[in-house]
């Protein structure tokens, strides 16, 4: 579904990403993993279009994504949540989660049902403006907006940071949910061994911005996070 080849980026005089591989299969829960500062985000960034690549290439379903602008890469069905959220906080959540739907396929102009199956606690505040709700609840308002778009990859970039346990759970269910039951690949960065281990069905490590270790969640060994995740 999604094939990254030798990819490579450079921030300022930086060489961020080296010749980074990676596939993501229709139906794969994929962690990717690193040390801070490793050139995850940076990774999806230049998924998203924010970040221009060097040379490589990205491709979604056939089509070339260097070719795409950033804001056609949700029309053709991928869902991102940047770390820290960024959702509108002077939006209530209803004008939060309406802004997906013009970039429908379908041009749908009311917010799916599933959205407050998923996340019944958006369904309560929907007048309520983002800026004040939890940071667990503003993460779910995050992923509910871009499941607006009905992706068929959805992005996910620290869903876990600074969320309270027993959201953390909920979230981890939910990914779950929409992997099993509706085929929704995923793509998350995650830092935290126990969540990704109880998501993940494959895993790819960065270090210094080249391609580590890869493989079944279940080869994530103690050796493999003593080599390249403990600090």
């Amino acid at each position: 579904m999604l094939s990254i080849k030798a990819f490579n980026q450079f921030y300022g005089g930086s060489h961020t990403l080296w010749d980074v591989d990676l596939e993501v299969p229709a139906g794969a829960l994929m962690c990717l993993m690193g040390r801070n500062g490793m050139g995850k985000t940076t990774l999806l960034k230049c998924i998203m279009g924010l970040l221009a690549p060097t040379s490589g290439s990205i491709t979604f379903e056939e089509t070339d994504l260097l070719k795409c602008r950033a804001e056609e890469r949700a029309r053709i069905g991928i869902g991102y949540v940047p770390q820290g959220r960024e959702i509108f906080s002077h939006l209530t959540v209803e004008e939060n989660l309406s802004v997906g739907l013009g970039v429908r396929k379908n041009g749908a102009k009311t917010i799916p049902s599933r959205i407050f199956d998923l996340f019944p606690v958006l369904k309560q505040m929907m007048k309520r403006r983002g800026g004040d709700l939890s940071g667990g609840q503003q993460q779910q308002l995050a992923i509910g907006r871009a499941l607006v778009l009905e992706p068929k990859l959805l992005i996910l970039d620290e869903p876990t940071e600074g969320i309270q346990p027993n959201i953390v759970h909920e979230i981890g269910d939910i990914v779950l949910r929409l992997n099993k039951e509706e085929g929704l690949a995923v793509l998350l960065v995650e830092q935290k061994l126990p969540f990704a281990r109880r998501v993940a069905s494959e895993f790819c490590i960065l270090s210094n911005g080249r391609r580590v270790a890869a493989g079944a969640i279940g080869e994530l060994t103690d050796e493999v996070v003593h080599a390249h995740l403990s600090v």
